[in-house]
């Protein structure tokens, strides 16, 4: 570090106790925001879900805080996104002005994939920029080659995968920019909830811009800047602290995705994420080398946008996590001890224009496979291995209308040090919440005839893997739907002597003459009224020595009817 806490560098000297006024009034901004979008929004993935992310960034674009209910894979990239927009800005000329709001979603200028959506506002106090405000969320269906907004497994490349939105300024100088808004109602098959969404993102942005602007009305622009460099240079120093404590050395794993498992191409299939860990004093470095090259299927992950925030992320949850640590603000600071370096053309760093949309499947497995890269010295943190998540589409048509309803299969933690795994969770840089089934049946044709823990696949160990969960819908009348997800090839491995859990799975019509077993990413597929498709997670891998367990936790998973591998 070039300043010290009481010193930063950018504002003036501040004192430790005016900082955490100042920053606890940017959280609150933060969390505001992320009330009014989630209370303004139309789609289930916002309002129940919390896929979305509102924060609050400096006039450098470094974020300063985060909304609570922001899910890490939506308020990582938001940096990012700020990037990208600066540098399309500076490709076409383009500049930020008071009253400005710009939606912002091209992967490879920074945004996660196309359906995360950015919409940003400059903060302007007497003619200066001094921050801005931002928001991100998942969309269901923004010109998608199938409705929805995933599972569109056969884009060949980026263009395929929807409408691309790089820094276009929905707002100008505070006139709303009406052509970009018809643009954007014509291309989705679902106009009245995806701008419905929109406008509730512009919304809390603007709040963020009103809030911000208030708070430095109230301790002046110096001190808000002076509070935001100690908080950054804080939350750097707390994570330093514990990479010290790493040997030096560099720590090595692998890990393995599906891919996709009915592609004729073996090169599309069966992909490998490699990982290595240095730890030089109070740096760490993540090399990808080794990682399997880009395919021209959408599970390539932006550099920027997906990668850096599956690493960032893990890093912060093994070294600072909260049961053991006090808290820490989530800001740009913590990404200063953190390089990361990943093969170009590669799964990790793709060239352009690569398809993208299902990155989240080859992101979890890259936090999955760090984890195991640091278990060697940091056993008592990490967890074994992670059963991956799916995601579905479903679609038909309703009163002449289309409807469209994203679901996402949770999956399952591994066991850790002291605990057994987490049942049926988003797990690791998605960390999103369910659908409750009373909102599923109200809002679409569907009905959900099974919602429960799969029974006898956890991995064993002296803390057992979590338990993955059983989704399955009734088709109420004809629609459809498309998958992504990853798991069914590989099931979560075990850590430390414990068994690997069990993989996942996909059958339609289960239990039927018709019953189909499916792959882990399926492209849009008609179904008549009556079909049934059943989602199952992945559990987890199983932690230490399964007869090291102990008595009373095994006669509980007995009691309780959990089963785990042999």
């Amino acid at each position: 570090m070039t300043s010290s806490d009481s010193t930063p560098s950018g504002g003036a000297p501040i004192d430790p106790i005016t900082a955490a006024v100042i920053g606890g009034g940017l959280n609150s901004i933060a969390v505001e925001m992320g009330y009014r979008l989630a209370r303004m929004s139309y789609s289930s993935i916002i309002r129940e879900s919390e896929d979305f992310a509102c924060a609050i960034c400096d006039h450098e674009g470094r974020q300063l805080c985060e909304a609570t209910q922001s899910t890490p894979l939506q308020s990582g990239p938001i940096a990012g996104y700020l990037d990208g927009i600066q540098r399309r800005f500076g490709e076409v000329g383009d500049a930020w002005q008071p009253g400005d709001v710009v939606v912002h979603n091209h992967p490879y200028y920074g945004a996660s994939h196309q359906p995360d959506v950015a919409f940003c506002a400059p903060v302007f106090v007497d003619g200066e920029l001094v921050g801005f405000s931002v928001t991100t969320a998942h969309h269901l269906d923004l010109a998608a080659l199938t409705p929805g907004s995933c599972g569109i497994v056969t884009a060949t490349d980026t263009y395929a995968e929807g409408l691309l939105l790089n820094a276009v300024k929905v707002e100008e100088g505070g006139k709303r920019n009406e052509g970009a808004w018809r643009i954007i109602a014509d291309n989705t098959r679902i106009p009245h909830l995806v701008v419905g969404d929109m406008e509730a993102q512009v919304a809390a942005v603007k709040l963020g811009v009103e809030r911000l602007a208030e708070l430095i009305a109230e301790h002046g622009l110096e001190a808000v800047r002076g509070a935001s460099e100690y908080l950054m240079n804080h939350s750097e120093r707390m994570l330093r602290n514990q990479i010290e404590l790493l040997p030096d050395g560099t720590y090595e794993a692998e890990g393995f995705l599906d891919g996709f498992l009915d592609h004729p191409d073996p090169a599309n299939s069966r992909l490998r994420i490699k990982v290595a860990v240095t730890v030089s004093g109070s740096d760490l470095h993540v090399d990808l080398e080794g990682t399997s090259p880009q395919v021209d299927l959408p599970i390539n992950m932006p550099f920027i946008g997906t990668v850096d925030v599956a690493v960032y992320v893990t890093l912060r949850s093994l070294l600072l996590d909260t049961v053991r640590h006090d808290p820490v603000i989530s800001n740009s600071g913590l990404f200063r001890p953190i390089t990361i370096s990943a093969p170009e053309g590669s799964l990790a760093n793709p060239r352009f224009p690569a398809p993208t949309i299902a990155r989240f499947c080859s992101g979890n497995i890259i936090a999955d496979t760090l984890m195991r890269a640091l278990a060697p010295v940091m056993p008592n943190a990490v967890a074994a291995g992670v059963g991956n998540l799916k995601v579905v589409a479903y679609s038909g048509e309703k009163d002449g209308a289309t409807w469209v309803y994203m679901d996402i299969v949770e999956g399952s933690y591994g066991g850790r040090q002291g605990k057994d795994g987490l049942d049926a969770v988003d797990t690791l840089y998605a960390n999103t919440r369910n659908n409750p089934v009373e909102d599923i049946e109200s809002h679409y044709p569907l009905r959900v005839t099974r919602y429960e823990l799969v029974n006898g696949g956890a991995g064993a160990g002296q803390w057992r893997g979590g338990l993955g969960s059983v989704r399955e819908f009734e088709f109420l009348d004809d629609g459809g739907f498309s998958l992504e997800g990853d798991g069914n090839a590989f099931p979560p491995p075990g850590l430390f002597g414990g068994t690997e859990g069990t993989a996942g799975a996909v059958l339609m019509n289960p239990g039927t003459p018709q019953e189909t077993d499916l792959p882990s990413k399926i492209a849009y597929r008609r179904v008549a009224k009556g079909e049934v498709l059943r989602t199952i997670g992945p559990c987890g891998g199983g932690y230490g020595d399964p007869a090291k367990r102990d008595p009373a936790a095994t006669a509980r998973d007995e009691a309780d009817g959990v089963g785990v591998q042999a």
